[in-house]
């Protein structure tokens, strides 16, 4: 766990992890960099395998959060039927297949059926399955079946753009393609002028 806090507010940074897990996935770590031929003791090594262990549970704090109850702790009663859209969403997530990056944005949209949720809600659901071991178009559906699942709107949109490292720095090596997953629900499913209207708001294309 850890809380990162501004300085300039008054707030300061605070880290906290599991030492017991840290102190084992780091041995894992410093076996790691000797088969890769390098020497975990020299200077610029030394608190490398500690390092590379906090960021690991940083970068896959998702496991210990619960999305429904994120959004069910700012739910509220509202008679507003309109698209509500929260667009480029900024995404980082570790790819399943060989744990390195794929980043991007998610922009989600639901029409709400008499409850609204707090915006900032919605970033901390994608960020919560994000920071996982994930796929992209696993992470598209999960966001909409949480969002769907716990509001209950009348329609809930989901896209995803985002750049894989495992396709730019290894593979095929492409540098600049981006790959863009999608799900929707009800009235996006349903109407395609309600859909047509957010992809229009999003400025994504998906012909």
């Amino acid at each position: 766990m850890y809380l990162i806090n501004d300085m300039e507010l008054g707030y300061q940074k605070i880290d906290k992890y599991d030492e017991s897990c840290v102190a084992e996935m780091a041995e894992h770590y410093k076996a790691i960099l000797r088969l890769l031929g390098e020497d975990p003791e020299r200077e610029g090594l030394l608190k490398s395998p500690e390092r590379i262990a906090k960021a690991m549970l940083f970068f896959t704090n998702g496991y210990d959060l619960n999305p429904e109850e994120i959004l069910r702790s700012a739910m509220f009663h509202e008679d507003y039927k309109q698209m509500v859209v929260v667009k480029d969403i900024e995404l980082y997530s570790l790819c399943e297949h060989h744990m390195v990056p794929f980043v991007g944005k998610a922009h989600v949209a639901y029409i709400p059926n008499g409850t609204i949720v707090g915006l900032s809600k919605i970033p901390r659901v994608v960020d919560a399955y994000a920071r996982r071991l994930q796929v992209q178009e696993r992470l598209t559906k999960q966001i909409k079946d949480c969002i769907q699942s716990t509001l209950n709107p009348l329609g809930v949109a989901v896209v995803i753009e985002a750049q894989h490292m495992c396709m730019s720095m290894r593979g095929v090596q492409k540098q600049n393609s981006v790959t863009t997953t999608s799900d929707f629900t009800g009235a996006f499913m349903k109407d395609p002028k309600t859909r047509e209207e957010f992809m229009n708001i999003i400025g994504v294309n998906l012909h």
